[in-house]
């Protein structure tokens, strides 16, 4: 009888310690998703706070650009080039309210317009997207490209793009 009640203790034992090591991997599993949760308020807090920094240096570039442009279409039009300063004209307004806009809007009200403007215009937003894409894989290219070739000359180990030498006693 000693058996069965050892064996009893030993089942209430290893049943006990399941219990203890479930509870302590669920509460371990609630601190880390309490602390990833605040990590990731933490993270967009500072990104909506670096947009609204940019935006704003950006704005106030971009309203510079314009007040070029509208003193190029002063001069255009003094030249008697009415079409071309209209046109400068448009893109210098454009370009001045684009950089208020930047300048004032806050960072949740660009990013709530960017999403209905995507929502708007799929397609436009994905050939961006593309176009991005395509841009930033040429910009990684040509860097790779140059770093290499930078390598090449400065080790000689690379066989690419040797130099070609002249003959002896050719000018």
């Amino acid at each position: 009888m000693s058996t069965d009640t050892t064996q009893a203790r030993t089942s209430s034992a290893a049943t006990d310690v399941k219990e203890m090591g479930a509870e302590l991997a669920s509460s371990a599993q609630e601190q880390l998703s309490t602390k990833a949760h605040a990590l990731g308020e933490d993270v967009a807090l500072q990104v909506r706070e670096q947009l609204d920094q940019r935006s704003t240096q950006v704005g106030e570039q971009v309203q510079a650009i314009g007040q070029a442009l509208q003193s190029g279409v002063d001069q255009l039009s003094g030249e008697g080039m009415d079409v071309p300063a209209k046109v400068v004209a448009q893109v210098a307004r454009r370009a001045e309210n684009l950089g208020g806009y930047l300048e004032s809007a806050q960072a949740d009200q660009i990013l709530a317009d960017l999403e209905s403007f995507a929502r708007r215009r799929p397609w436009l937003t994905a050939g961006a997207g593309v176009l991005a894409g395509f841009l930033a894989s040429r910009f990684v290219k040509a860097s790779a490209d140059r770093r290499n070739e930078m390598r090449g000359n400065n080790g000689r180990s690379s066989t690419s793009r040797s130099p070609l030498s002249l003959p002896a006693g050719g000018s």
